[in-house]
């Protein structure tokens, strides 16, 4: 049975965009099922395909395997490339992606997910300061340590994809996460499939109230390339 992979809004979804950025990079085919967010809380209609009323949700062989980092995992089980095959390298992934998925509350917060916008942020509060220190330091002992060009070695995997939201967030908001980092950052968003999740998310006309304000009241919106809605 094929795989069909829940996910949401373009502009917003950062956790949607791990598992469809983790699918289409390492070619493993799926129905690409977006469910647009409605409103902030989309909690009960998502409830109809989500035990958790979240996407992402990946449905396969009669299984709902929920959450971005489940669904990792359960590719991860079926399929070669989510995490290297070098031991240390496998380790320090899984430990990175996990990393993200639990931490980086302030980072979350602060800096939410916009594609298409640019915005000059007001201030930086000593937790958001900590989680872009970490970051930085994150990103460069992977760098450092395998090599590169990916976070965990020559291949793209899983802690790629687990980042991949952080790198529109660094570029929307012009966060200083280090030489090693920006140049990470500049490789994954130059990728075909991050390309594509992009011009997508540009070329939505949605637009919700909530996630819209979220990002003005932490700066000034100096651009939107979105289209008008």
């Amino acid at each position: 049975m094929a795989y069909t992979l829940i996910t949401a809004n373009r502009n917003y979804s950062s956790w949607s965009l791990r598992p469809w950025l983790l699918m289409t990079m390492l070619d493993i085919p799926f129905t690409d099922r977006i469910e647009p967010f409605a409103a902030m809380d989309n909690h009960a209609a998502f409830r109809a395909f989500s035990p958790t009323g979240q996407v992402p949700v990946l449905l396969h062989d009669g299984r709902t395997i929920w959450d971005s980092l489940g669904i990792a995992l359960y590719l991860g089980e079926r399929h070669d490339g989510v995490w290297p095959t070098d031991p240390a390298a496998r380790a320090w992934a899984m430990c990175a992606a996990t990393e993200m998925h639990g931490g980086f509350g302030a980072l979350r917060a602060g800096r939410t997910m916009t594609v298409g916008q640019r915005v000059t942020p007001d201030e930086t509060s000593p937790r958001l300061a900590r989680d872009v220190e970490r970051l930085a330091e994150l990103w460069a002992e992977g760098l450092a340590r395998f090599g590169g060009p990916w976070l965990a070695g020559a291949a793209f995997g899983a802690v790629d994809a687990f980042f991949a939201p952080v790198a529109y967030r660094v570029r929307t908001y012009g966060i200083d996460v280090g030489a090693a980092g920006a140049r990470w950052v500049a490789w994954m968003l130059d990728q075909p499939a991050m390309r594509v999740w992009e011009a997508a998310a540009l070329a939505e006309t949605f637009r919700e109230a909530t996630h819209e304000a979220e990002v003005a009241a932490v700066g000034i919106v100096t651009a939107d390339h979105r289209v008008r809605p």
